[in-house]
């Protein structure tokens, strides 16, 4: 699987074109907190973990400003390339995360050759994952299967819930993912900068 997507050079594109569609509705739905029009005001990241060369549009955060003076509320739209303030790739967290059940000292080897991410990073992505099976979202989102993701054996259990090849399988995680928890996901507004990596 991990081959299969990281092979793929198209796939950072298709994750993009998603994201704007996501955008699209969020920008519909107006302020969260007034209710007025709001416009763009997305942002360059720095996504780590991707093998090939990220374009400038691939790397952007897409979010928004409320147009309404005295409000100017930012609005993040839900990504599925983004997960909250992790600075590598969803689909890279998901897979790492795959590839990280039963660690192995070859499997954490292998990961952080291809990754370029330290054992450490792999082992706060573990505890991630763990907080986030432990999460209201995710306890309420858990309904939507039958049988309900074992929390244990998170992300492998959650993406064996959905159907289809693995990119499309991996794109429809993230984007119920993104659904359940919008742009906000554990951790993210008390975590320290290093949970964010």
């Amino acid at each position: 699987m991990y081959d299969k997507i990281l092979g793929d050079a198209r796939f950072p594109e298709l994750l993009r074109e998603v994201d704007e569609e996501l955008a699209r509705t969020a920008q519909e739905s107006g302020c969260p907190e007034c209710g007025a029009a709001v416009d763009a005001a997305h942002y360059l990241r720095q996504p780590r973990g991707w093998p090939w060369e990220l374009s400038k549009e691939q790397c952007k955060r897409l979010s928004f400003c409320c147009r309404r003076d005295g409000c100017r509320r930012r609005k993040m739209a839900p990504s599925v390339r983004f997960l909250g303030r992790r600075v590598y790739l969803g689909a890279i967290v998901v897979l790492a995360g795959v590839l990280g059940q039963g660690a192995t000292s070859w499997r954490v080897a292998r990961l952080q050759a291809v990754l370029g991410a330290d054992r450490r990073t792999l082992m706060r992505w573990r505890r991630w994952w763990m907080r986030l099976a432990s999460s209201r979202e995710f306890v309420v989102g858990r309904g939507d299967f039958m049988p309900a993701p074992a929390s244990v054996s998170l992300p492998g259990s959650l993406l064996e819930c959905f159907r289809g090849t693995e990119p499309e399988r991996l794109v429809v995680m993230l984007r119920w993912m993104g659904r359940q928890f919008g742009a906000r996901f554990p951790g993210d507004t008390q975590g320290s900068a290093e949970d964010a990596r």
